[in-house]
Order: C-alpha cells, then structure tokens, then sequence
C-alpha cells in the first residue's frame, strides 16, 4: 500500500494540474520549506501521511531525458511506521538492481521496483535518517532499465527542520514499527 501512496505523490508533484491518482487519498499540503526541503501532509483512508522530501542539487549521468527525482521521508502514523526512506528517480529502474544511498561514507543498499527504491526494513530507515541528522550531503547512485548509470546529490541543509515539522504534524513518535517488516 505505501508503495502506491508514494507513486500517487510523486505523480502528484511532478504534475502541474494532476488529476487524482488515488480516490482515497487527498493532495499534498505543504507544511513548510526548510532548506531545499519541503514537508508535507496528506489524508488517505488511514488517517494523515506526513513526509518530507527534496530534489537533487545536481544530477550527473548520459542521460538525455529524465523525469523528476524526488528523495523521501514519510511518516504512516496510523500504521505505527515512520521514517520510511524512499526515492522516484525520474526512470524505471534496471531490473533486479539495487540503487546505492551513501551519507558521510556510509552505504546503504536501495531496493528498486518501476522508478521507485527502498530501504530494506526499519532499522535501516533509523540508520539513514541518523546518517541524514549528522550529514551535510548525501549521493543516490543508480541505473536505469537502458543501464545509464546516474548519480543524485542532495544537500542536507534544512532536513533537520522538515523532519521536526513532519514528526510533530502526524504525531510521530521515535519508534518505527515495531513488527520490523516493510508493510508493501
């Protein structure tokens, strides 16, 4: 399920005038800007969505067209999960790839489906988020379904803040689930 409440907002975002992609949820409303971050919430049939995301500062790669890229952080208070790291990058991944997530030398791996990659499970959800608090940049490192390889730079500065705005608009507290399982 949070796999299709991502894409919706993706689609959301990278759409001037986007039509509802999901009838249960609502658009995006923005929080506030922090940095190059933006913080956000939405109601679906759960109850509030929070996350906050960015844009790369610059992307390097031999690509000649691309669509938006987007990281997140999202918060499913309802379903007791937060933190959840997530990335749309702009084209359908290689095929049984793994995008690569690298903060102050730390490495974490990234699962891909479609254009969207995840984080394996919560626990490295709070390893990236204490890697994203301390770090100033942060680089995706990935492939496309034509093998173009692409880099992501993302600037940190403004995190900190849209992740205070998030956690404290859905109420997040500082566990994220409990049952250690990613919830697809």
């Amino acid at each position: 399920m949070k796999k299709v409440f991502l894409a919706m907002v993706c689609t959301l975002m990278s759409l001037s005038a986007a039509p509802r992609a999901f009838a249960d949820a609502s658009d995006p409303v923005l929080i506030g800007t922090y940095g190059g971050w933006k913080a956000y919430h939405f109601a679906d049939k759960g109850g509030r969505v929070c996350f906050m995301n960015r844009q790369p500062e610059k992307q390097e790669g031999k690509f000649k067209k691309r669509g938006q890229v987007f990281f997140f952080v999202t918060h499913y208070p309802e379903e007791k999960d937060k933190n959840v790291i997530s990335v749309s990058n702009g084209y359908a991944f290689k095929s049984k790839s793994q995008a690569t997530l690298t903060i102050k030398g730390k490495k974490f791996p990234l699962y891909t489906q479609g254009e969207m990659a995840w984080t394996k499970d919560p626990a490295t959800d709070e390893a990236v988020m204490k890697e994203i608090e301390a770090g100033s940049s942060m680089t995706i490192k990935g492939a496309s379904s034509r093998g173009t390889e692409t880099t992501d730079t993302y600037s940190l500065k403004g995190s900190a803040e849209a992740y205070k705005a998030i956690t404290k608009d859905c109420g997040a507290g500082k566990k994220s689930s409990a049952s250690g399982k990613r919830k697809d």
